[in-house]
């Protein structure tokens, strides 16, 4: 687990790295070496914290995110996120180095994007803390006496995860300069929605009391909006 914890705080921020800095990225690129950093930074808290306080995620987290007994839909949505994220980091250095569609942030937007990601950072965190099913595919969870989570964060929202993901998403590119780079964050989000769709109905098939669960907390990702 120390090997996997260890990989894992230097696998995120050298993918970033290889995402932002690989041409048109360059390497004076400050903006993108301060968000390595607070990922390094950001990945080992969240790391400790989790190992603490709810270890039995991380060693399901360490999961591949293809899996037996996760429906057919889920697979599909699982890779076509993973491609939609990587795509939508990917986008970031041409934007800002070559294409310029749109004005690039100012300095106070550009320091709320990196308040609204570590925002969405925290959220996750928070979320993986109050959920030890929080699994990175949709199957059932029978051998682990799966049950339906309603505190902490899934109190006000029913699925916090992907709601962190979608604030870390639209803050990077704003800290690196890319006012594009955040609209073209909507489709991993996109992806994100519906895979919303895909999950609660296998819940509200599988696990018992998740179909009440939906009506005490009406929102999926904001609360008071959706």
């Amino acid at each position: 687990m120390r090997v996997r914890l260890a990989l894992a705080a230097l696998f995120q921020p050298s993918l970033l790295g290889l995402l932002l800095f690989y041409p048109p990225g360059r390497f004076e690129w400050w903006r993108a070496w301060v968000l390595m950093g607070v990922f390094f930074v950001a990945t080992v808290l969240s790391l400790v914290v989790l190992a603490r306080t709810n270890p039995t995620i991380l060693i399901e987290r360490f999961q591949p995110p293809l899996q037996r007994g996760q429906p057919f839909a889920d697979k599909v949505a699982v890779v076509v996120f993973i491609a939609a994220f990587l795509g939508a980091i990917r986008f970031i250095p041409f934007d800002v180095f070559a294409w310029r569609l749109l004005p690039s942030p100012g300095g106070s937007v550009a320091a709320a994007g990196l308040a609204i990601l570590l925002l969405g950072w925290w959220v996750i965190t928070v979320a993986l803390q109050a959920n030890a099913f929080a699994i990175p595919v949709v199957k059932a969870q029978d051998a682990r006496h799966q049950r339906v989570i309603d505190h902490g964060p899934y109190a006000w929202v029913r699925h916090p995860l992907y709601a962190g993901t979608g604030l870390l998403l639209v803050g990077m590119p704003l800290w690196l300069g890319s006012s594009a780079g955040a609209l073209v964050a909507l489709v991993p989000m996109a992806v994100l929605a519906a895979r919303i769709g895909i999950e609660e109905g296998f819940l509200r098939r599988e696990l018992a009391g998740y179909a009440a669960y939906t009506e005490r907390v009406r929102y999926r990702l904001v609360p008071g909006v959706w």
